[in-house]
């Protein structure tokens, strides 16, 4: 049998417009305005794609420093000891913190990982315009977006290890040059999935 396959009819192609700031829906291509916010209308976000494409490669190339490099150095009597990412969680295991150091796993390499991969993926769905599950492919945008407000968990224990932790010549703690790469590949993945405009993924996808 023969395939009828058919481009899906997006609202943009209908001659819909929606507003970026406030969600107005606006029956008007032409207008260069908002009616309700008067911020200016974009039927998709500018250069959506080059921009998350820079913020990406940023992400990455701290990601690498960020784990490599000591992220907090604990001293004690006198005697420091730097820690990097990997090596807190295996003595937070070694302490029989497991749940603790799990925390840490997820929350200070996964996640970010997690985030790069998924939108490079996204990007490169809509720079090769793939026909995908554009559902799907939303739905990993959405998941992107909620888990990060916990990627600076990491660094907000540290914050609170150095507050609580200094007892001058006995014990202290000093975050890292890590802690400062770790905490610019989070921003720099929060802006990457803010400038990111998912509807590109639907504007090229069929349906048989």
């Amino acid at each position: 049998m023969k395939r009828i396959t058919k481009k899906l009819t997006s609202a943009l192609d209908q001659g819909f417009t929606r507003c970026h700031d406030c969600g107005y829906l606006i029956k008007a291509v032409t207008q260069s305005s908002c009616p309700a916010c008067f911020s200016t209308l974009h039927p998709r976000m500018p250069n959506s794609v080059q921009r998350t494409t820079a913020l990406i490669l940023s992400a990455l190339c701290l990601y690498v420093p960020a784990n490599i490099f000591p992220i907090m150095t604990v001293t004690q009597l006198g005697f420091a000891e730097p820690h990097t990412i990997m090596g807190g969680i295996m003595a937070l295991i070694e302490s029989d913190m497991i749940p603790i150091a799990m925390l840490v796993l997820i929350a200070s390499i996964l996640v970010p990982l997690l985030k790069l991969l998924g939108l490079t993926l996204l990007l490169l769905c809509v720079h090769y315009r793939w026909q995908v599950n554009a559902r799907l492919f939303t739905r990993i945008y959405r998941i992107i977006c909620f888990v990060g407000r916990w990627s600076m968990l990491d660094i907000f224990m540290i914050s609170i290890l150095v507050a609580l932790v200094d007892m001058g010549g006995i014990a202290q703690i000093i975050a890292g040059s890590a802690a400062t790469a770790f905490a610019a590949v989070v921003v720099l993945t929060m802006f990457a999935a803010k400038t990111f405009d998912p509807r590109l993924i639907w504007d090229h996808q069929t349906q048989s």
